[in-house]
């Protein structure tokens, strides 16, 4: 059983990477999907977390993300499964057209495709960006943090690190404090 359940874990997150293109933030609903509605292993909030940790630690958070849930599912060889999985499609697709783009990339109509990809990968991480905030942000305090993070950013050339860690610090002072839902 474990086996099958550790196949089904690469299968599962082998079809997130074969599917997704534009990297980690275009496969947030695709994970979603896959993980939440489908499978069941994680729930919108715990997911949402497992992007937000994804995010502030070193790596790709797609990659961040499925080595969470395959180890919640399966320990540290569910976690491997799962880090596998979602690399292996992109390993071999890459493999195989690294040389092809470099030969055709001066084509106009490369460089057009490539732009128009880019402008569907926006779209889809605005549609990640929507999904995250009906999970992330329920409240008033949400959406003060949510603003004062979004102004930081815009305004200031500091380091992501520092906002997830002021984010941090102001959540655990909200709840404390009495504000905020529990």
């Amino acid at each position: 059983m474990v086996m099958k359940d550790l196949l089904t874990l690469f299968l599962t997150f082998a079809k997130v990477g074969v599917m997704t293109f534009g990297g980690g933030y275009a496969m947030l609903p695709i994970l979603q999907r896959e993980v939440v509605e489908n499978k069941g292993w994680a729930t919108d909030e715990e997911l949402t977390d497992y992007f937000a940790i994804g995010q502030c630690t070193p790596g790709v958070i797609a990659v961040n993300t499925a080595t969470f849930i395959g180890r919640k599912q399966h320990g540290v060889v569910g976690g491997i499964v799962a880090t596998l999985g979602v690399v292996f499609p992109s390993l071999l697709i890459m493999c195989a057209l690294a040389g092809v783009i470099e030969a055709f990339s001066h084509l106009a109509w490369v460089q057009h495709a490539f732009a128009g990809i880019r402008v569907c990968v926006c779209v889809l991480i605005f549609n990640a960006v929507v999904k995250l905030w009906k999970s992330a942000v329920k409240d008033a305090w949400g959406v003060a943090i949510f603003l004062c993070v979004l102004a930081l950013s815009v305004l200031t050339s500091l380091s992501p690190v520092l906002y997830v860690l002021a984010a941090a610090l102001a959540g655990i002072a909200i709840k404390t404090l009495g504000g905020g839902k529990k």
